[in-house]
């Protein structure tokens, strides 16, 4: 449950369209829910701005279809709740949290339901190598729960580095980009010196012999020149999208009003 579901069953409560019982059936379930193998935990958005997911591995294929489904009822709003995002997940869990949950957005191992408004930033997510693109879906289905549509700029890595110059324009122009590179990870240093907005950069275990499955990408990106570079772990698409949905979240937040040197307000 988030501030805005909360709003929305306590105004259809006011407008007499639940009634107490149900009101306090829904709450009830707050700041969590015990299903005997998951403590799921519908505050987390109240306390981060952003819900809780589901990560599949490790889950037998009921377990997802139970998690989601708890995650769906259980945030106090129905329909008008906030998005449900099941990461990582194999064919066999898609196919039973589907038929358990209709209505997903299904993008490779990453599945949404209920998919937030659209929002107006521009988000670009770069990828150095058409190896990378499996992690790159992740991070632009996971954007796109929180209601970025992401534009995606493919396989233009540092060995043909002029490809990445036909995007600069939109690389200057978005109010985050993230960087998904193997190899050496030089690329994310690359795309940190073109543009001023917030760069998240994912390592990925693309590569030869002492790329070491990701760790001399994550340690490169890690020792960038590019000051302020932030910098997730190997392969984590989804940690990438969720850093710039705070970032941005925060951005779209109404301002603190502000004050002078000594704490008073400026007249």
């Amino acid at each position: 449950m988030d501030e805005s579901a909360l709003r929305t069953l306590l105004d259809r409560f006011a407008a007499g369209e639940v009634d107490a019982d149900e009101v306090v059936r829904r709450l009830r379930r707050l700041p969590y829910a015990e299903l005997g193998y998951a403590t799921v935990d519908h505050h987390r958005a109240l306390r981060q701005g952003l819900p809780e997911a589901v990560y599949a591995p490790g889950k037998t294929p009921a377990q997802c279809a139970g998690i989601v489904g708890e995650l769906l009822d259980g945030d106090g709003a129905g329909e008008g709740g906030g998005p449900v995002v099941l990461s990582r997940a194999t064919a066999e869990q898609v196919a039973a949290t589907v038929e358990a949950c209709p209505g997903a957005v299904v993008t490779g191992s990453t599945v949404v339901w209920r998919p937030a408004a659209p929002r107006d930033e521009a988000v670009v997510v770069v990828t150095a190598g058409t190896a990378d693109l499996p992690v790159a879906g992740e991070c632009t289905a996971t954007l796109a729960a929180f209601g970025f549509a992401a534009r995606l700029v493919a396989d233009v890595g540092v060995a043909g580095v002029h490809r990445l110059f036909t995007h600069v324009e939109a690389l200057q122009a978005a109010d985050a980009v993230v960087v998904v590179a193997g190899m050496e990870g030089a690329l994310a240093s690359l795309v940190g010196g073109l543009t001023a907005a917030p760069v998240v950069a994912v390592p990925t275990s693309v590569g030869y012999g002492s790329s070491l499955e990701g760790v001399t990408a994550l340690l490169a990106m890690l020792s960038s020149c590019a000051a302020g570079l932030v910098v997730v772990g190997v392969d984590n698409g989804f940690g990438a999208a969720h850093a710039v949905a705070r970032l941005l979240g925060r951005r779209a937040a109404a301002p603190a009003p502000r004050r002078g040197l000594a704490g008073t307000r400026p007249r």
